[in-house]
C-alpha cells in the first residue's frame, strides 16, 4: 500500500513525486524505463535550457499558445525564479544567456536530471520498474494501479506524468493518454508542436548542415497575408528542410497545418539596411572587379550558401563583377534580405520536441491537477494538452504543474 502513486519519471514526475514525499506522504514513482528523466538528459542539445527567467506571470503565460490561461494558478505557485532557486538549492549553478534562456553553468543536461532524482530520494520516495496497463477505478472513485506483469498497486491517489509522443525513444510513447481515456477523459488529438519543417525547395538539401546565425526568420500566413512569427536566432539546413531554435519557435504558431499555407523569409543580414547592404555589395564588387561573380560572395555568405544565392539571384556565375547592372544588384539585395521558402509539413511527432494536444484542461480542476472525471486521479506535465514556444517554457510547464499536483494529492 502507498499513498500516492506517481507514473513516469520525467521533469514532472520526479517533481510531482519529491514534493507529496516532503509532505511526509508515502509516495511510490513508477517509471517503465531503466533510467529516471531520460528526457531531461537530452533535452537543448544536452545543455538542458531550465527555464525561461521572463518575470512576470502575465508574461509567461503569453509564452503558452496552447491553454495558457489554465497554468494561471500552477505557475502562480511555482515561477521561474522559483525553478532557479530549487535547482541551485539542489547544488546545480545557473547561468541566463540571450533570450533570458536559463541553462546550469556546467552546460550538462545531466545535472538538472541527476539533481531532480536527487531531490525525489532525499524526500523519501521510493522506487520502483514497469509499465503501467491501467487504472483501477470504481464508482469514479481510484483505488489502485495494474502494470503490464500483473503487479497491482493499491492506492487512491495517482499522478499520471508520462509525457507525450515526442522522443518515444525515452518512453513518452502515449501510454498516459490510453489511461486516461479508458476512465473516461478526452484527449485532444496529439500533434507535433516545436518541430523541424519540411520545405518544397529542393535547395535546403543542397545546404543540409549549414547553421546560420543571428539571421532574422519570418514565419508568414498566406492565407491571413499577415507575420505570424518574426524573430532573430539560430537555424540549420536539412535533407528535409529546415530545423533549430528559430524554426521550432515558428513552427508552433503554425496552426492548423496545411500544405503551402506557410512561408519562412529569411533574413540573411538583419543588422544592415536595404540600402546599407547594396553599399556594402558594391564594395565587395569593387574590392573583386575582374572576378567571376560566383567568387565575389565569400566575404559576404557562408561558401556552402553561395552557389544557391547565384543561382536564386538569376545572375550568370561566370559574370564578371563590373558587368552586373544596378537592377540585378538590387535583386540580389532583395534576396538577401528576403530568402523564402515554402512549408510543406511538420516533421513526425516523434521528432517534436513537444506534443500539441493530450488530456483535455476543461476535464482538469487547474487549482488543483485533479481530474474532474475520477476522484484522486491527477496529471501533470506534456500529457495535459498544453504547451509553449521553445525558450525553456515548456521545462517550467513540467516543473510547475508537477510541483501543484505534489501539493494537492
Amino acid at each position: 500500500m502507498t499513498d500516492v502513486l506517481v507514473i513516469g519519471g520525467g521533469a514532472a514526475g520526479l517533481m510531482a513525486a519529491g514534493t507529496a514525499a516532503s509532505r511526509g506522504l508515502h509516495v511510490t514513482l513508477l517509471e517503465r524505463n531503466d533510467k529516471l528523466a531520460k528526457k531531461v538528459r537530452i533535452t537543448g542539445k544536452g545543455r538542458c535550457n531550465v527555464t525561461n527567467d521572463c518575470g512576470d506571470l502575465q508574461t509567461l503565460i503569453a509564452q503558452v499558445p496552447g491553454n495558457g490561461r489554465f497554468l494561471f494558478s500552477a505557475f502562480s505557485a511555482f515561477m521561474p525564479a522559483d525553478t532557479m532557486h530549487f535547482f541551485e538549492s539542489l547544488g546545480v549553478p545557473l547561468k541566463t544567456e540571450r533570450g533570458n534562456r536559463v541553462f546550469p553553468v556546467s552546460d550538462s543536461a545531466h545535472d538538472i536530471a541527476e539533481a531532480l532524482v536527487r531531490f525525489a530520494k532525499q524526500s523519501g520516495v521510493r522506487f520502483a520498474t514497469g509499465r503501467a496497463s491501467s487504472l483501477i477505478v470504481r464508482d469514479g472513485k481510484l483505488h489502485g494501479v495494474r502494470t503490464e506483469d500483473g503487479t497491482e498497486y493499491d492506492c487512491e491517489r495517482v499522478i499520471v506524468a508520462t509525457g507525450g509522443l515526442s522522443y518515444p525513444l525515452t518512453g513518452s510513447t502515449g501510454d498516459g493518454y490510453r489511461l486516461a481515456e479508458s476512465v473516461g477523459h478526452t484527449i485532444v488529438e496529439p500533434k507535433p508542436s516545436l518541430v523541424p519543417l519540411v520545405c518544397h525547395e529542393g535547395f535546403c538539401s543542397d545546404l543540409m548542415g549549414l547553421s546560420l546565425r543571428n539571421v532574422k526568420l519570418h514565419a508568414i500566413d498566406t492565407q491571413k497575408n499577415r507575420t505570424i512569427y518574426s524573430e532573430l536566432g539560430e537555424m540549420l539546413f536539412t535533407h528535409f528542410g529546415v530545423s533549430g531554435p528559430l524554426v521550432l519557435s515558428a513552427s508552433a504558431h503554425m496552426r492548423p497545418m496545411v500544405r503551402a499555407r506557410y512561408v519562412l523569409s529569411i533574413d540573411l543580414k538583419p543588422a544592415l539596411t536595404p540600402e546599407q547592404l547594396d553599399k556594402r555589395v558594391q564594395r565587395d564588387f569593387s574590392e573583386n572587379i575582374n572576378r567571376n561573380y560566383i567568387n565575389a560572395l565569400n566575404g559576404l555568405l557562408p561558401k556552402k550558401l553561395v552557389p544557391v544565392i547565384v543561382k536564386l539571384s538569376g545572375i550568370p556565375a561566370s559574370l564578371k563583377t563590373n558587368q552586373i547592372t544596378r537592377e540585378q544588384r538590387q535583386n540580389l539585395v532583395s534576396l538577401l534580405k528576403d530568402l523564402r521558402l515554402t512549408v510543406t509539413d511538420f516533421r513526425p511527432v516523434d521528432e517534436a520536441i513537444v506534443t500539441s494536444g493530450g488530456v483535455k484542461t476543461s476535464e482538469v480542476d487547474p487549482r488543483t491537477m485533479q481530474s474532474k472525471r475520477v476522484a484522486g486521479l491527477y496529471f501533470a506535465g506534456e500529457i495535459l494538452d498544453v504547451d509553449a514556444y521553445t525558450g525553456g517554457f515548456n521545462l517550467q510547464i513540467a516543473f510547475s504543474t508537477g510541483r501543484l499536483a505534489g501539493l494537492n494529492v
